[in-house]
């Protein structure tokens, strides 16, 4: 099977990659990128000489690159996204262009070669914000809370559109919160952690309560390779680890482990819509397709702050790239 990964140099798409080559050893992969700041190929070095991997520099907009590259495979993986809250209430019109209007050219040209299956990667950001109780389900209704969630709630329209309208084999997956190696440093666990190591303090929104679904990142690229695999056309399935934690008790874990207290914490204001509450359903993906996380939040939390903290390296050069593009 030829694959199109898109994003594929990012924090999600980049494990996605590895977990395909080094689980199907004859697929092939062609990983398309605009390699904008969260874009990196260091996420990469360890198969970047494989001979069933091609890197490809470009834009989802770009709409004769897509359709050319979509000519050459059998299924596209969307990860490719403008992801960053903060960032969306800042410039939401970047988040319009490329999570909605990138994943348009996708679906037009997939349409146009006859692709086998068109997955997107979303979000349960999508679902709004839950209250102290109660779970996300493939049919709770979309009500997105930010620039960000409404340009993927946007994106999932068009593609299910795609399904219904042209009869495109589409598939979307929403995930909780994603951690593990690789993430780029704006997100809590690496910045928290990058802050840390400089003997900088942490800013923790409002109280610290606000409340998240974790689930370790290869576990969510088996989900992904589970339901392009065996999911059925159309379907949405949602993937969680069943680890809500309030953002407060994630700081805390990373203090103990790095031998800090809570001084190191300054709480600031917190953000415009910044939702409550997220906690997701997995039930449909495991009872229909046999999926479930198979690393502990325990398990997966130790990995992850080790692995930081052993790569201070690709930190430090993920922080100079970030500088250089400010020039």
């Amino acid at each position: 099977m030829n694959l199109l990964v898109t994003g594929g140099a990012g924090f999600i798409g980049s494990c996605f990659v590895r977990h395909i080559l080094n689980t199907y050893p004859d697929y092939r992969v062609i990983n398309l990128d605009a390699l904008t700041y969260c874009g990196n190929l260091d996420n990469l070095k360890d198969v970047e000489n494989n001979p069933n991997y091609r890197f490809v520099h470009g834009n989802i907009c770009d709409r004769r690159l897509v359709r050319e590259l979509t000519g050459l495979v059998d299924c596209v993986v969307n990860f490719a996204a403008e992801s960053h809250v903060d960032n969306s209430i800042k410039r939401p019109e970047i988040f319009v262009e490329t999570n909605i209007q990138g994943t348009l050219n996708l679906l037009q040209a997939s349409k146009e070669t006859g692709i086998k299956r068109f997955l997107q990667v979303s979000t349960d950001e999508v679902y709004g914000t839950l209250g102290k109780t109660g779970y996300f389900y493939e049919t709770t209704p979309l009500a997105p809370n930010s620039p960000y969630s409404a340009s993927k709630a946007g994106a999932d329209l068009l593609v299910r559109a795609y399904g219904e309208t042209y009869k495109l084999p589409v598939l979307i997956t929403r995930c909780s919160n994603n951690y593990g190696p690789y993430q780029y440093t704006e997100k809590l666990i690496p910045f928290f952690i990058s802050r840390l190591l400089k003997g900088e303090r942490v800013p923790v929104y409002g109280d610290g309560l606000n409340v998240r679904d974790w689930l370790y990142v290869y576990d969510h690229c088996r989900a992904i390779d589970v339901v392009l695999h065996r999911g059925q056309a159309g379907e949405v399935y949602n993937i969680g680890g069943h680890n809500e934690k309030t953002n407060l008790e994630i700081t805390r874990l990373i203090l103990e482990k790095m031998g800090k207290d809570e001084t190191c914490i300054e709480y600031v204001q917190d953000r415009p819509g910044h939702d409550r509450r997220y906690a997701i359903s997995n039930d449909k993906i495991t009872s229909q397709l046999g999926w479930k996380p198979s690393v502990t939040f325990e398990e997966g939390i130790s990995m992850t702050i080790d692995w930081y903290l052993n790569n201070q390296d690709w930190i430090k050069n993920l922080e100079r790239k970030k500088e250089a593009a400010l020039v």
